[in-house]
């Protein structure tokens, strides 16, 4: 919804379906109209942007109810994002409530006069969006198609979760969802994404080393202070004699 909502803070509200994805030249071949935009937009509320997509109208909403939409499109993703869960607040369905709530009232500012019925963000506010078929599809699961899972065992509905981690209140374990039938789910990697660079940035600097030791001069082998017989050749009278 948050992406959605920023396009519609660059572009304005969607075209029709008919209208979607068609160039100005097929629209005008057409007949086509956004009666919707002709009936509730004046020159004086908005600003032509032209969505190089083809989806929106390219009637975006003035710089100030902008800013309001994408303000408030960051708040909605912090008030979600992983950094809460890294803080130790829970991510409740009151939180995701109110969360949408906020939402509904940015766009509500916006367009008082209301979105179109086939507008993508007021279908998702209504709760009426048909993902069927969809990419979006697959992000969603369903309580009697799901399965918990921990540590590579499935967990039981009928049992509880102290059931398998025991009764210490602090423990912390990451529990993943998975569609039923699918078995269990890819393991967590044993090093974060931010691990792995700085040991690739080590390994990389350690490598440039061993180059640098390897390219060094070694001259000074040829010194006189290098030479491991030297005290010996003193006693032998050695040591004045040259060769030419």
């Amino acid at each position: 919804m948050c992406y959605e909502i920023e396009d519609m803070s660059k572009y304005g509200a969607s075209f029709p379906p008919c209208m979607q994805g068609l160039t100005p030249e097929q629209i005008s071949d057409l007949k086509l109209k956004d009666d919707w935009a002709e009936k509730n937009l004046t020159p004086s509320d908005y600003i032509m942007n032209k969505d190089p997509m083809g989806k929106r109208n390219g009637l975006a909403p003035l710089k100030k109810y902008a800013q309001i939409l994408t303000k408030t499109t960051a708040e909605a993703k912090t008030r979600i994002s992983q950094k809460a869960i890294d803080a130790g607040t829970c991510l409740t369905c009151e939180v995701v409530q109110e969360t949408i709530e906020i939402l509904r009232g940015a766009v509500s500012i916006c367009y008082p006069m209301g979105l179109p019925s086939y507008e993508v963000i007021h279908m998702e506010l209504m709760g009426k969006e048909e993902l069927e078929g969809t990419q979006a599809s697959q992000a969603v699961l369903k309580s009697y198609e799901t399965e918990l899972w921990w540590a590579c065992k499935k967990l039981d509905h009928d049992k509880l979760l102290s059931d398998y981690v025991g009764k210490n209140e602090k423990s912390k374990i990451i529990v993943k969802l998975q569609k039923r039938g699918h078995g269990a789910p890819v393991r967590e990697p044993v090093l974060t994404e931010e691990q792995r660079k700085m040991l690739l940035l080590e390994e990389h600097r350690r490598r440039e080393e061993l180059k640098q030791l390897e390219i060094d001069d070694d001259s000074h082998l040829d010194s006189q202070w290098a030479d491991s017989n030297k005290l010996k050749k003193s006693f032998l009278g050695l040591s004045t004699i040259k060769f030419k």
